[in-house]
């Protein structure tokens, strides 16, 4: 049996249960295995008022110290995380909160084997510092903006670096990442590749009709488009797109601080009654969800690995995706959907045009789905352990 203590900013509580829920879903799965124990360390920044008033900072305040999510055990320590300068000096204070977290885990008697930290920075580059103090070593997941964005910026690049030398191994949600991540300068022979799967049980195809009545859908041409609402997610195109598509209806599934933006760019283009917001959505909702609509959109400017790709087309939907990072390795044959020419309302409506003309059946885009199933994942990560822990 491996002892492993999870560790991330990025980890579901009662409170955002969405949040990081690719994290938490992959550790789920891992743990089907019978091969791994674990703890969850899962930090929030510390904020003290929760009175809704203050937004996501009062969700911070509301999530509860200690949870048990699934049957696995999850604690939420706080960590300090000043406004704007945050950013550099958010390593070093995640790292004294896990610390003392990971050590009181040790002195209850769960003496880990090794540290699993998603998400390169900061949680990735604090995991190496608790794991240097504790003599544990670590394997980080990189998983997209930890690697495709952040570092731009000077300070979190060289840590990412120092990290990704510090470390035992690292591992990248698809090949774009790992590509970066030595592009960077991290040692190419420490870095393994696996992809996220996708739940093949809970999405799956329901009927049609039946899931089109539960949204009064309607016989129009229906597109989805899920995420949070935030920039980069590109619901916005969408909506631009769906003013040169008059036949058919918008769908956005998730929450986010667009959403007032977004509902005014309906109004003055003159679709509001052709789109419809449903907020965040729990996962058996979106499965009804994704077997209603013809079509998924994902319109991202940056993606490591798209999990609602993989999710749609488990319920038998192709998709139309932007041709970025991981994006092409998801989206990798006609019945998967089509990749956008460009970036764009007009590459939208382009592509939703081609993928019209010659719609994959739902049985082809379901059968592309279940080659992406959890089983060769959780092989990798218990292989990727082993080793590491047989090099100790």
């Amino acid at each position: 049996m491996i002892r492993t203590l999870l560790f991330s900013t990025l980890y579901p509580s009662s409170v955002r249960p969405s949040h990081g829920i690719f994290v938490e879903t992959r550790l789920r799965h891992l743990l089907t295995s019978g091969q791994i124990e674990t703890r969850v360390v899962a930090p929030v920044p510390w904020f003290p008022f929760a009175h809704p008033r203050f937004g996501e900072y009062a969700k911070h305040a509301a999530v509860p110290a200690h949870e048990v999510r699934n049957g696995i055990d999850v604690a939420h320590p706080r960590y300090l995380l000043l406004p704007k300068i945050g950013m550099n000096w958010a390593p070093a204070s995640l790292a004294r909160t896990g610390l003392a977290a990971a050590r009181q885990l040790i002195a209850e008697g769960f003496d880990f084997d090794l540290i699993d930290a998603h998400y390169f920075y900061p949680d990735g580059v604090a995991a190496t510092m608790i794991g240097q103090a504790l003599g544990k070593p670590v394997v980080i997941t990189a998983r997209g903006t930890d690697i495709n964005l952040i570092p731009q910026y000077e300070k979190p690049r060289r840590m990412i670096l120092q990290a990704a030398k510090d470390c035992a191994a690292m591992i990248t949600v698809c090949q774009a990442l790992k590509d970066a991540l030595v592009e960077l300068g991290a040692p190419p022979e420490k870095i393994t590749v696996l992809r996220n799967g996708v739940d093949l049980e809970l999405f799956r195809p329901e009927d049609k009709a039946e899931a089109r009545a539960a949204f009064g859908m309607g016989d129009r041409f229906a597109i989805a488009s899920v995420g949070h609402l935030i920039e980069r997610k590109g619901h916005h195109l969408v909506i631009e797109a769906l003013a040169q598509i008059p036949d058919a209806r918008l769908y956005i599934a998730g929450s986010g601080e667009e959403e007032i933006r977004l509902r005014a760019l309906a109004a003055r283009l003159g679709v509001t009654d052709r789109v419809r917001f449903f907020g965040a959505m729990p996962q058996a909702k979106l499965r009804t969800l994704y077997s209603a609509v013809d079509c998924l959109v994902l319109a991202s400017s940056r993606e490591g690995w798209a999990n609602v790709l993989l999710e749609a087309m488990a319920c038998g939907t192709p998709v139309v995706a932007s041709n970025v990072w991981g994006t092409p390795e998801v989206v990798a044959a006609p019945e998967a959907g089509l990749l956008m020419d460009e970036r764009s309302a007009g590459g939208i409506v382009r592509a939703v045009a081609h993928l019209r003309d010659a719609l994959p059946t739902r049985s082809a885009t379901r059968a592309y789905a279940e080659q992406f199933g959890w089983q060769p994942t959780n092989d990798g990560q218990l292989a990727l352990f082993r080793q590491v822990l047989g090099r100790q």
